[in-house]
């Protein structure tokens, strides 16, 4: 699953418009051949994890919501629409902004902006999916919540 999700990642990376042209064919036409084999690469391994069948659509639903979510939203964020701005320069400028904020209604924006500049978005993306997984495994093994 994390091959799937590095490699759908990278392709709208690569070519930003792809995660909205994927996001309508998976809402449009959910029996459409890219719907079906996104949804074919990640429910395979998805029964693998031990989830019960009447949770395989839900399970990999929210695999692939993440997913095609969190892409669209790097995809936007390495050219800022309209704004002319970068990836860094507008990461520089949004941490600027949640560090002037009022202390005491921000504490945990101010203490995370920094990190919110220097993250890796890639790296940020493999995390989302390794904690959708862990979630998975842990809700569905033996005595899990």
């Amino acid at each position: 699953m994390r091959a799937v999700a590095l490699g759908l990642f990278d392709a709208v990376t690569e070519h930003a418009w792809l995660a909205a042209q994927l996001a309508v064919q998976l809402t449009r036409n959910p029996w459409g051949p890219v719907s079906l084999r996104i949804f074919e690469s990640i429910g395979r391994p998805v029964r693998t994890l031990g989830v019960p069948q009447h949770d395989w659509f839900t399970t990999t639903s929210t695999l692939v919501h993440y997913m095609l979510g969190a892409t669209t939203q790097n995809a936007g964020d390495s050219s800022v629409a309209g704004s002319g701005a970068g990836r860094a320069d507008f990461l520089d400028a949004a941490s600027r902004a949640w560090h002037e904020l009022d202390p005491d209604d921000y504490p945990f924006i101010r203490a995370i902006a920094d990190q919110m500049r220097e993250h890796d978005d890639r790296e940020q993306f493999l995390t989302g999916i390794d904690l959708v997984l862990t979630g998975i495994v842990t809700c569905h093994r033996p005595g899990g919540f």
